[in-house]
């Protein structure tokens, strides 16, 4: 097999690993609607709990021990980092939370738009922290997705603030990551033995009171909490492998597979109401993001030349005559 071949073998591998990860978050409100009786908090803690777990088999199948004990040395001698990671820790715990939560009160659809609104939040956060500056297209899809979310809040009377929530979480989740800059199955492990004590003290104080949902009178529910390790790290780990396959701008656009299947699910098979509100609000946020992945393609900059250039021409003819 010649070098051309192998990059082709290797991509189409990226691609399908990416997309299999972007459609297992996509159908995971499923999952979680099994649950819907159990508190989105213990939810979370058995999460967090099965996730570690499962992390932990992983590096011991994968013979990842090494690799993982090397890595988390590294970033014990790092306070900047080991900041990044307990901070990263909390950050998804809270998104992770607010999913659960909203996938259960029949908020699914809210849930679909967080994370199209995600990738607009990301550039937000990298003008106001990093001082990064717009281009002329960036700017344009940003405000078409503000007034997508302007109009829902004017029309509801209410922001949507799990959404938001769920955007503004998950990109600062992004933000901690690139601080911390390790391999995905250490940072999910790393993450997830971080707030595991407080998780298992959670779990061990609702099974003495005698209110935890996890036990022998309902093996069913058990065995989902149990599955809620693999439902979390098989994604992590199928997205890890794409990524490091394909090119950033092939990625952005896998990622809008996981809340299109959301959005199809909250609509058809939970019959979550989508309103003419909604349409309009959806389809200004798909407008900007339309342009948002294209913002970087040959014709768009060419325009933003054409555009920028015509800008100035004007700026200086005014100028002369008022001179």
């Amino acid at each position: 097999m010649n070098t051309e071949d192998k990059q082709k073998n290797e991509r189409l591998l990226g691609i399908l690993s990416a997309a299999a990860a972007y459609l297992l978050w996509g159908v995971l409100p499923v999952y979680w609607k099994q649950l819907s009786q159990v508190p989105a908090y213990e939810i979370l803690a058995h999460r967090i709990i099965w996730s570690c777990v499962f992390m932990v088999l992983i590096l011991l199948v994968t013979r990842g021990i090494r690799q993982f004990c090397s890595e988390t040395a590294d970033i014990s001698r790092k306070p900047k980092k080991l900041m990044g990671l307990v901070l990263a820790s909390l950050i998804i715990s809270a998104n992770w939370l607010i999913y659960i939560w909203a996938v259960n009160e029949n908020r699914v659809v809210e849930t679909s738009l967080g994370y199209y609104i995600n990738p607009l939040v990301n550039v937000f956060l990298g003008v106001v922290v990093l001082k990064e500056k717009l281009s002329l297209w960036q700017t344009v899809s940003f405000m078409l997705a503000g007034i997508g979310v302007m109009n829902m809040a004017i029309s509801f009377g209410v922001i949507p603030w799990v959404s938001l929530s769920l955007a503004i979480t998950f990109a600062f989740y992004g933000m901690c990551k690139k601080i911390v800059k390790i391999g995905a199955i250490t940072a999910t492990t790393l993450e997830t033995l971080i707030v595991s004590p407080a998780a298992l003290l959670y779990v061990f104080y609702l099974q003495g009171q005698g209110s935890g949902s996890y036990g022998l009178t309902s093996l069913l529910t058990a065995g989902f909490l149990m599955g809620a390790g693999a439902v979390t790290a098989i994604p992590l780990i199928l997205f890890a492998s794409g990524a490091n396959r394909l090119p950033l701008s092939m990625l952005g656009f896998i990622q809008y597979l996981s809340p299109t299947i959301t959005l199809a699910i909250g609509v058809v098979l939970y019959h979550e109401p989508f309103t003419a509100t909604h349409l309009v609000s959806f389809s200004l946020i798909w407008l900007a993001l339309t342009v948002f992945s294209l913002a970087g393609t040959r014709p768009f900059m060419n325009g933003e030349e054409w555009l920028t250039g015509l800008y100035k021409r004007r700026k200086n003819g005014e100028e002369k005559t008022y001179s």
